[in-house]
């Protein structure tokens, strides 16, 4: 009972201390810094793309690792915890959780990626860098980043099954599910607020 208590009292603060990391709004504090508002322009996500759209690549690159490292730090706090397997895998996802609705910017981020992104490098680090030289070999030959980072994300799941028990795999799923909430709730947000198509020659 004791050590059922342990663990849980254990997995509790690390999930605080994770949330809390992945609530500094970094894209918010960079483009801050040029006058720029990411809420208001672009695509309006407070995340690593939008800031490279509207800043330029240079400037975002703070944003990119800023992203990365929250998840990381976050999975890496979670396995020096000791305990159970998940406990890293529960540290990631709260720490996506704070990306996606951080307490320190009115509960409107991103979408976590980069963030995932991150804790997975610490939590499977082999499945990480195939899919990473995946992503690199696709963007290479499309020209777009964009179909490597989908490649690379997709596939990951398939390549870490080849290396990790199924009950990380499905962590891993359950922390992908939240990023894919996230599209479907910026895809929602984005029909209401261009309302209805308005008819040619109005």
């Amino acid at each position: 009972m004791l050590t059922r208590v342990s663990t849980v009292t254990r997995t509790a603060l690390v999930a605080v201390a994770s949330y809390l990391l992945g609530s500094v709004p970094v894209a918010d504090l960079v483009a801050r810094r040029s006058g720029t508002d990411l809420r208001t322009a672009g695509d309006r996500n407070p995340g690593y793309w939008n800031a490279k759209m509207l800043l330029g690549r240079r400037a975002a690159v703070p944003v990119l690792i800023g992203d990365v490292l929250k998840g990381a730090v976050a999975a890496g706090i979670g396995r020096l915890a000791g305990g159970p397997w998940w406990i890293g895998y529960a540290a990631g996802g709260a720490a996506m959780v704070g990306h996606a609705w951080p307490l320190f910017a009115r509960f409107r981020g991103g979408r976590s990626i980069l963030t995932f992104g991150g804790a997975c490098c610490v939590l499977a680090p082999i499945p990480t860098v195939i899919c990473l030289t995946a992503c690199a070999v696709i963007s290479a030959l499309s020209r777009s980043f964009a179909w490597g980072a989908r490649t690379a994300v997709f596939a990951y799941p398939f390549v870490q099954a080849a290396f990790d028990p199924r009950a990380r795999v499905a962590a891993t799923g359950a922390m992908m599910s939240l990023i894919g909430a996230r599209f479907a709730m910026a895809a929602i947000s984005a029909r209401r607020t261009s309302g209805p198509a308005t008819p040619s020659g109005a």
